[in-house]
């Protein structure tokens, strides 16, 4: 997984005069559990990453993704 299209995605939309409020993408939601989940699973594996992916699934799901 890359964190490029994280990078890329605009997640606030502010400073757009007159611009409508855009629906949150799933890339661009999480950025900080999502990094550091993705740098364990890299890193580490995934099979010992499990405490990082849970909580991006639980940050997703705060924010009204079902996953």
């Amino acid at each position: 997984m890359s964190t490029v299209a994280a990078a890329s995605c605009d997640a606030k939309g502010a400073g757009e005069p007159g611009a409508e409020k855009k629906p949150l993408k799933p890339c661009c939601a999480c950025p900080e559990t999502k990094k550091a989940r993705d740098a364990c699973i890299i890193e580490k594996g995934e099979e010992n990453c499990g405490h990082l992916i849970e909580a991006h699934k639980e940050c997703m799901r705060a924010l009204g993704f079902k996953i």
